[in-house]
C-alpha cells in the first residue's frame, strides 16, 4: 500500500504488493510512477538462503540500480562478482544477470526508466 500526500509517496515493506518469482524469492513492489512500460519503479527483493533468480534478468527498456541491503550476492555484475551489504551496482540497459546467494539477503532495486 502506498500513501500519497502533498507530493510525497510512502510505502511500507510489510504492506507493499508482493509476488513470489521463484522458490524463496519475493519481490515487494514499493513504488511505480505510472502504468507505462517505462515507468520508474522501486522494489525490495528478498532471497532465502541458497536461492538464485530464475533465468536471466534482462534490463529493458532501461537500466537497473541495485543496492545490497543485507547478505552476500554472487553474479550481480558478472558471473564471478561478489557483493555484500552496502554495495551499489548500476546495470546499463540491455545487460543481464541471474544473481544468487548462499546467505540469503535483500536488495533494493530501482528502475529509473522502466
Amino acid at each position: 500500500m502506498s500513501v500519497v500526500a502533498f507530493g510525497f509517496t510512502e510505502a511500507r515493506l510489510g504492506e507493499a504488493e508482493a509476488d513470489t518469482v521463484g522458490p524463496g524469492i519475493v519481490v515487494h513492489r514499493l513504488y511505480r510512477s505510472s502504468a507505462a512500460a517505462d515507468a520508474r519503479r522501486a522494489l525490495v527483493v528478498t532471497f532465502a538462503p541458497g536461492t538464485q533468480w530464475p533465468g536471466d534478468d534482462v534490463h529493458l527498456p532501461g537500466p537497473e540500480d541495485v543496492y545490497v541491503v543485507r547478505g552476500t550476492f554472487h553474479g550481480l555484475a558478472g558471473a564471478r562478482t561478489v557483493h555484500t551489504a552496502g554495495d551499489f551496482i548500476h546495470c546499463d540497459a540491455g545487460t543481464r544477470h541471474s544473481p544468487w546467494t548462499d546467505t540469503g539477503g535483500e536488495l533494493f532495486v530501482y528502475y529509473p526508466a522502466g
